[in-house]
C-alpha cells in the first residue's frame, strides 16, 4: 500500500515537474526552406531579400524602403538577443517576425475598400438595444455599453426612449420589462464623445420612439444643442441617391420612424383639438421585449397628441430624420418586390427574414439595392443570445442587429465579419448582391453555383496559452492537450467543418496540418478558428477563438491572434498559420 502511494506522488510531482519544462519552439519546415531560398542559403536576410520574400511569398504590395523599415523594426525588437548590429535577420529573427501578429497580421489593418458609393452599398456594424448591460428583461440601462460598442467600431447604436415617470424628460430603457433606465441625454453626450474613437465614419442612431410630440420636441432640442454640426440634415426629406460613407465622415445621422404625419391635418381640421393617435396597427404596444413581433416595424411610436404642441413640433423632429424607418403597408413581399413609399428603412425580426428568404429570397435582395433593411433578434433571446447573421447578409441586409453584451459564435461571427476593411465598420458588398440581370434577376443565394475559389489553410503551431492561462487552468496534473477547429459559414454550399489531431500534453502543440475549402462564394465566407482543450471525461476546454472574413485574407504564413469567448484579445495566445488560394 505504502509502495503504491509513494509511486503516485512520484508520477504526480514528474508531471508537474513537466509542466514547467518548457521546449523552445522550433520554426516549421516551411518556414525553414522559405528562408533558405531567399537568404540564398546564407545565414542572414538583408533588406532586398526580405522585400523579394514578402512580394513572392506572402503577396504584399510592398517597396524596398518598406522592407527596410520593417527589418529595422524587427533588429530593434530583437536587439537584447545580439551585442552587435546585425546587416540582416537570423532565421531565429525571421521567425519572430512571421509569429507577430502586429507585424505579420492575416487581415489589412487600414481601410481599402470603395466609400464612395451610396451607403445602402455596405453592410454596417449595428447594435441591438446598446444601452443594456446584460439580458433583455432585468439589466441595467446604461451609457457603458454603448460607449464599449463604439470603441469597438460599431457604427449603428439603437436607443429606446420613453417618457419618464413624471413624464416631463426621456429615458432609455427596454419598455415594459424590469430594466432600470439610464437618461438620454446622458447616452447622448457619451455617443457625442466616443463616437468617433474606433472609426471616423458615419454614426447611425436607430431610435425605438415611444414620446408625446412634446418630448419629441425635447429630443429634437436635445440632440440638435448636444451635436451640433455632427448631425447629418438631408436637405429634402427623400433622398434618391443616399451619400456615401466618404461623404458622411465624422457626421451622426438619426433613423426612426417619422412622427404621424396625420396629426397635422387632424390639426387644422379640428382647429387645435387633436385627439389621442389611435389608427390601429400604427400604436399597438409592442411586445415585452420592446421589438414588435408583428414582424412588420420595431419602432411603432406610442406618442399621443396633445394638439398645439404636436403640430409645431413634429415637422422640426421630422427634420432631423436622416433615414426614415416605416412598415409595409400592404403586406412584406408587395413591399419588398414594389419598395417602400418614401421610406428608406425596414426591419424585420430575425423569423421574418428567414420565413421571407425561404419564399421569396430574390425579392429581398433586390429590396436591398436600394432601401436599408435592419433584421433584430427574435423576442425570446432573453439572455442577449444572437442568431445567424449569415441569412441577413446573403440577402443584403445593410444593418443585422446585434446583442453586443451577448455571448457565442454568432457573436464571433459578427465581429469577424467586421474586421474587414480596416475595422471601420462599413464593409462594401459584393458587387454581385448589388446587380441586377437583363430581366431583373439577382444573387439568389441558394441557386447552384461553380467552385469559385479554393483555400488551402496550414495549421503549424501555436503558442501564449502558458502566459495567458494558470498552469493547472486546462489539467491538474499535466500540460494541455489543444486541437483546432474550422468551420467555414457563407452560403450554404459553402460551410464546412473540419479539426486537426490532438496533441498531448504541450503547451506549445504542432499540428503542421493542411485543410482545403472549395469556396462558390467566397466573398461571403468565414472562416473560424477555434482551439479547444481535448478533455476525455467533461466537455473540451475553449482556449481560444478568432473569426477571419475569407475576403480578406492575405496569403503566405501569417500569425493569427486568438479572442476569448466575448472577443477580448488574448495577450498572448497565437497560433502560426498559412494561407492560399487556388
Amino acid at each position: 500500500m505504502g509502495s503504491s502511494s509513494t509511486h503516485h506522488n512520484y508520477k504526480m510531482f514528474m508531471c508537474f515537474n513537466r509542466k514547467f519544462k518548457i521546449n523552445d519552439i522550433q520554426p516549421p519546415f516551411d518556414l525553414v526552406e522559405a528562408f533558405t531560398i531567399y537568404s540564398q542559403k546564407g545565414t542572414h536576410m538583408n533588406a532586398t531579400q526580405l522585400h523579394r520574400f514578402l512580394v513572392d511569398f506572402q503577396a504584399e504590395d510592398t517597396t524596398e524602403a518598406d522592407a527596410t523599415r520593417l527589418l529595422d523594426d524587427i533588429l530593434r525588437r530583437r536587439r537584447h538577443l545580439s551585442k552587435f548590429t546585425r546587416q540582416g535577420l537570423t532565421l531565429d529573427d525571421f521567425f519572430f517576425f512571421l509569429f507577430s501578429d502586429d507585424l505579420n497580421s492575416p487581415l489589412n489593418s487600414q481601410v481599402h475598400h470603395d466609400m464612395t458609393a451610396p451607403m445602402q452599398h455596405y453592410f454596417i456594424f449595428t447594435g441591438h438595444n446598446s444601452y443594456l448591460t446584460g439580458n433583455q428583461l432585468s439589466s441595467d440601462c446604461s451609457d457603458v455599453p454603448i460607449i464599449k460598442a463604439l470603441q469597438r467600431g460599431v457604427r449603428v447604436i439603437e436607443l429606446d426612449i420613453w417618457p419618464n415617470s413624471a413624464k416631463d424628460d426621456i429615458n432609455v430603457l427596454h419598455g415594459r420589462t424590469f430594466t432600470t433606465p439610464v437618461s438620454l441625454i446622458k447616452c447622448l453626450k457619451s455617443i457625442k464623445e466616443h463616437a468617433f474613437a474606433a472609426s471616423s465614419y458615419p454614426l447611425i442612431i436607430t431610435l425605438e420612439d415611444h414620446l408625446t410630440p412634446d418630448l419629441q420636441a425635447k429630443v429634437a432640442k436635445m440632440v440638435t444643442e448636444i451635436f451640433g454640426e455632427m448631425l447629418y440634415c438631408p436637405e429634402c426629406q427623400h433622398l434618391e441617391h443616399f451619400p456615401s460613407p466618404e461623404e458622411l465622415k465624422f457626421r451622426i445621422l438619426l433613423s426612426t420612424k417619422p412622427p404621424k404625419e396625420y396629426l397635422e391635418a387632424k390639426q387644422s381640421k379640428d382647429k387645435g383639438n387633436a385627439s389621442p393617435a389611435s389608427s390601429g396597427d400604427d400604436t399597438q404596444p409592442n411586445s415585452t421585449q420592446g421589438d414588435s413581433e408583428s414582424d412588420q416595424d420595431d419602432e411603432d411610436s406610442d406618442a399621443a397628441s396633445d394638439g398645439k404642441s404636436g403640430q409645431l413640433v413634429a415637422p422640426q423632429y421630422k427634420r432631423l430624420i436622416a433615414i426614415h424607418a416605416g412598415k409595409p403597408k400592404n403586406g412584406l413581399r408587395e413591399a419588398l418586390r414594389t419598395g417602400l413609399d418614401k421610406v428608406k428603412r425596414l426591419s424585420l425580426s430575425e423569423q421574418a427574414l428567414e420565413r421571407a428568404a425561404l419564399n421569396y429570397g430574390p425579392d429581398v435582395v433586390r429590396f436591398t439595392q436600394r432601401n436599408f433593411l435592419r433584421i433584430y433578434p427574435k423576442g425570446t433571446r432573453i439572455r442577449s443570445s444572437n442568431y445567424e447573421p449569415l441569412v441577413g447578409w446573403m440577402h443584403g441586409a445593410q444593418m443585422v442587429a446585434f446583442n453586443m453584451q451577448g455571448y457565442g459564435k454568432s457573436l464571433w461571427l459578427m465581429q469577424g465579419m467586421f474586421r474587414s476593411n480596416g475595422g471601420c465598420g462599413f464593409v462594401k458588398k459584393p458587387d454581385f448582391l448589388m446587380k441586377k440581370g437583363p430581366n431583373g434577376e439577382v444573387f439568389d443565394p441558394k441557386a447552384p453555383l461553380e467552385v469559385k475559389k479554393t483555400l488551402k489553410v496550414r495549421a503549424y503551431l501555436g503558442d501564449g496559452w502558458r502566459l495567458d492561462f494558470s498552469k493547472t487552468h486546462f489539467d491538474t496534473f499535466s500540460p494541455p492537450d489543444f486541437y483546432v477547429k474550422f468551420r467555414i459559414l457563407g452560403v450554404p454550399a459553402d460551410y464546412a467543418k473540419l479539426k486537426t489531431k490532438v496533441i498531448e500534453d504541450d503547451w506549445a502543440p504542432v499540428w503542421d496540418q493542411e485543410f482545403t475549402f472549395p469556396l462558390t462564394v467566397p466573398e461571403l465566407a468565414l472562416l473560424q478558428i477555434e482551439v479547444r482543450e481535448y478533455d476525455m471525461s467533461e466537455k473540451d476546454d475553449f482556449g481560444g477563438q478568432t473569426c477571419l472574413p475569407i475576403s480578406e485574407l492575405k496569403t503566405g504564413i501569417r500569425s493569427v491572434r486568438l479572442f476569448d469567448r466575448k472577443g477580448e484579445k488574448l495577450p498572448s495566445v497565437r497560433l502560426l498559420m498559412r494561407f492560399q488560394f487556388s
